[in-house]
């Protein structure tokens, strides 16, 4: 007998007349893939622990799938949960519409129309759909992955023939368009950033539900929010927002997908955005 091979984990072959002993390997059993873990990193000693901790506890028992993305400019602190994950980006996209349209327009030195105007208020403030579509429209395909290539927002994927609200988004990337919202940059003009934000600012009260949950009093809001149900993956719910104030200057995403109802993604949004709200008032 060969030294070093098990008799459970080896095979006899009968090879020209001679016996040929072959190792077997076990097939590994497929576990059930790990749930990916929250990842922080922050400036402020103790503050990356005490939000990796707190945003895994706030989904523990949360069902769907959530991806999440934090930075606090004041103290460099990023925090991050299924970061490339692709969800349907239901209303979300249409803070990326009027970006879009915004930024063709500086190209051309030009201000809105006041139809332009009209409709881009209601875009954002209502999530008015039938706008959405008229400025989608203008814009055309070419544009809208243009803007996206200028923003580096390289995982985004507008949807096809139409279906703004089934354009792929990322955590990664929608926290590259809200910091292109919240800081002097290349890409967006000191105006558009400040007419966007602004819009963000006045969206309807039934709508500012999600990330602004827990904001602490004096810190301004902005938020955009996106809830779409199809067949498969139940409800997608989202979440996008930027605050200032309190000695902090942060953006926050949070997408899910596989909720049992609209509801159900909106209270998991904001046990999230509670705990960071909570968690940056106290660093």
């Amino acid at each position: 007998m060969t030294s070093g091979i098990s008799r459970r984990a080896r095979v006899l072959a009968a090879v020209v007349g001679t016996v040929v002993l072959v190792p077997l390997v076990a097939a590994a059993t497929p576990a059930s893939a790990a749930a990916p873990a929250v990842t922080c990193t922050s400036a402020k000693a103790g503050l990356a622990a005490k939000l990796k901790k707190d945003i895994t506890a706030a989904l523990a028992t949360r069902k769907g799938t959530v991806a999440v993305g934090l930075y606090d400019r004041s103290t460099k602190t990023t925090c991050t949960l299924r970061a490339s994950s692709a969800y349907d980006s239901a209303s979300i996209v249409k803070v990326t519409v009027l970006a879009t349209l915004l930024w063709d327009a500086k190209k051309t030195n030009r201000y809105l129309t006041d139809r332009e105007s009209t409709l881009a208020k209601a875009m954002i403030t209502k999530s008015d759909n039938a706008a959405t579509s008229t400025l989608w429209k203008q814009l055309g395909m070419t544009k809208i992955k243009n803007f996206l290539k200028a923003a580096g927002m390289t995982q985004t994927k507008p949807g096809a023939n139409g279906y703004w609200g089934l354009t792929q988004i990322t955590v990664t990337d929608e926290q590259k368009l809200l910091k292109l919202l919240t800081a002097k940059n290349a890409v967006l003009s000191d105006n558009s950033r400040a007419y966007i934000v602004k819009l963000m600012g006045q969206v309807v009260s039934s709508q500012r539900w999600g990330t602004p949950y827990g904001v602490p009093s004096g810190v301004t809001v902005a938020v955009k929010n996106g809830w779409l149900q199809r067949s498969s993956n139940g409800w997608r719910v989202h979440s996008v927002g930027a605050f200032k104030g309190g000695g902090h200057d942060y953006v926050m995403t949070v997408l899910s997908h596989g909720n049992s109802t609209m509801n159900y993604g909106i209270a998991t949004i904001q046990a999230v955005a509670k705990v960071i709200h909570k968690d940056l008032k106290a660093s």
